[in-house]
């Protein structure tokens, strides 16, 4: 078969819920995310780090922008 008959798929348009299996995939892998997100920031309040407040700060945003995704798509 010739590469350039082959149909490219439209990416633009992505169905996250189509499939239950990819939306419970997708929630548990952020769910995680955020509890590693949240277990780094315990630790760095612990520390004497010279950036620790800045790091902690990126990674309360990070952890926002990750429930935001959560709520967006109804996880």
């Amino acid at each position: 078969m010739n590469r350039s008959n082959i149909p490219i798929p439209d990416v633009s348009r992505v169905e996250l819920g189509q499939y239950d299996s990819v939306r419970t995939h997708v929630r548990q892998r952020v769910c995680d995310e955020v509890r590693k997100l949240e277990r780094r920031i315990e630790i760095l309040k612990l520390t004497q780090a010279p950036h620790a407040e800045i790091m902690i700060s990126a990674y309360e945003r990070m952890i926002e922008r990750k429930r935001g995704f959560l709520r967006n798509w109804d996880m």
